[in-house]
């Protein structure tokens, strides 16, 4: 077993089959009684043998090992075996692939490494001496985490926003979809289109300005073409030039945008009427809170929009998500974008306690939780003026939590993140064992939970519930 050298001759064409000498001794103990009692025939006109070989007597039993299966290579030492103690047996063995018996490109053949004592206290960061302290262990499960979830919401970032068709140039071709407009809304009226240049095709649509339309303001405009992309403002890829399509119903050059709308928040609201109020009330709440993460990008430009109108809010479906699941809001009303003045944080806040009046209607309240939630929180933004980060929070903890009756006891909210953003992370992995597809409700969820701190959470809630 220590000399690992091939056989310096190979057996011949007219060599027999049957093998006059065994390796192990325990296989020729039990093929002693499968051998014929006579010769064995060769395979071509020589003489058969009529004097074999007398059986070696057996060797002492060896326990069988995979052998054959191992590169057939000069070992670079004379014996496989190592000073020192002996190593722990591995739980479980993977076979070598016998195709590279034979491969000349192969190493010497390498005993295993012996693992660590946990895999997974090497993933984790954890010693020995950690997993005495549970201070150290919970930091690592936190951090292990907030790691996930990062990465969960990186590539359903990536998958949500994706396949945009980037800028157009003068060489792009062009050709028009439908002679109607897909979408009116109250500034604009969209035609879909696709861009062709070479074997891509991206489909497009055409923003064209009503006739009568309010001047837009010129800070706005050129704020709207300098923005990076993001998932609720409305992105422009270019302009299409006068004459391009001649069979197009407007005239003079108009932007292209990259998203094509399907309704704008007014229709859907007329729509939405005979839905269960659970439905309806979480819809709206997801609706207000995307409107809320395009109006804090705006802020933190130093942008404010002077009014907030439900037939200027467009609504799209998600790349790469079922068609019942909520729609993607994009603030497309640019035109009404001006420099924010300074000192005015909360500048968005009457508009947005509006809009949400407006969207739940002046009849009956719903007795649904998310509904009474959404009340008093149209109450706040008239009272308090929060900020549109702060009006996000407070709408993402009124989605997924905490309740008020977490904070009236006074439980560490902590340790509550630490809980859900554990069972998210089961919840996604049941779901993807499943086969379902994650949803624009689940990256916003991810986005709430990666982001989220105690000190946050409380500040929500206290927006919401004091």
């Amino acid at each position: 077993m220590s000399n690992l050298e091939p056989p310096t001759k190979m057996p011949g064409a007219n060599t027999p089959t049957c093998s006059a000498q065994h390796t192990y001794s325990n296989l020729g103990e039990v093929r002693t009684h499968l051998l014929p009692s006579k010769a064995c025939r060769p395979r071509t006109s020589e003489p058969p043998v009529t004097d074999p070989q007398p059986l070696p007597p057996p060797l002492p039993k060896k326990t069988l090992t995979r052998t054959q299966s191992l590169p057939t290579h000069k070992a670079s030492s004379p014996s496989l075996t190592r000073a020192g103690p002996p190593r722990k047996p591995l739980v479980g063995s993977r076979s070598v692939d016998e195709s590279q018996a034979d491969d000349d490109r192969a190493g010497p053949a390498q005993p295993p490494a012996e693992p660590p004592f946990s895999s997974l206290d090497t993933e984790l960061g954890l010693s020995l001496h950690d997993l005495h302290h549970p201070e150290a262990v919970h930091a690592a499960l936190e951090a292990r985490q907030l790691e996930g979830l990062r990465v969960v919401h990186a590539r359903l970032h990536t998958r949500l926003l994706g396949g945009r068709p980037g800028p157009c140039r003068p060489h792009h071709g062009f050709r028009l979809l439908d002679s109607s407009p897909c979408v009116e809304s109250g500034d604009a009226l969209y035609y879909r289109l696709v861009r062709v240049h070479e074997e891509a095709w991206h489909l497009l649509a055409a923003k064209v300005p009503k006739p009568g339309a309010e001047e837009p303001h010129p800070w706005g405009l050129e704020l709207q073409f300098s923005l990076r992309p993001h998932f609720n403002l409305q992105g422009l890829c270019g302009l299409l030039p006068e004459g391009a399509l001649p069979e197009a119903p407007w005239s003079g050059s108009v932007a292209l945008v990259a998203e094509v709308p399907e309704l704008t928040v007014a229709q859907w609201l007329v729509e939405a009427g005979a839905r269960p109020p659970e439905e309806f009330t979480k819809t709206v709440a997801l609706l207000l809170l995307q409107l809320s993460a395009a109006l804090e990008r705006l802020e933190s430009l130093g942008a404010a929009l002077a009014e907030l109108r439900p037939e200027n809010l467009l609504l799209v479906a998600p790349r790469g998500c079922t068609a019942t699941g909520p729609p993607r809001l994009l603030l497309a009303d640019f035109r009404r974008i001006h420099p924010r003045p300074p000192g005015t944080p909360g500048i968005h806040a009457r508009q947005l306690g509006r809009l949400l009046r407006e969207l739940l209607g002046p009849g009956v309240p719903l007795a649904t939780p998310v509904a009474t939630g959404l009340e008093r929180l149209a109450a706040q933004l008239t009272r308090m003026r929060p900020s549109a980060a702060q009006t996000r929070g407070a709408l993402q903890a009124l989605l997924w939590g905490p309740g008020p009756e977490l904070r009236s006891h006074g439980a560490p909210l902590g340790s509550w993140l630490q809980v859900r953003r554990t069972m998210l992370v089961l919840h996604l992995a049941e779901r993807a064992v499943g086969g379902e597809v994650p949803g624009l409700d689940d990256w916003l969820c991810c986005e709430y939970l990666m982001e989220a701190t105690a000190a946050s959470v409380d500040l929500a809630l206290s927006l919401l519930w004091d």
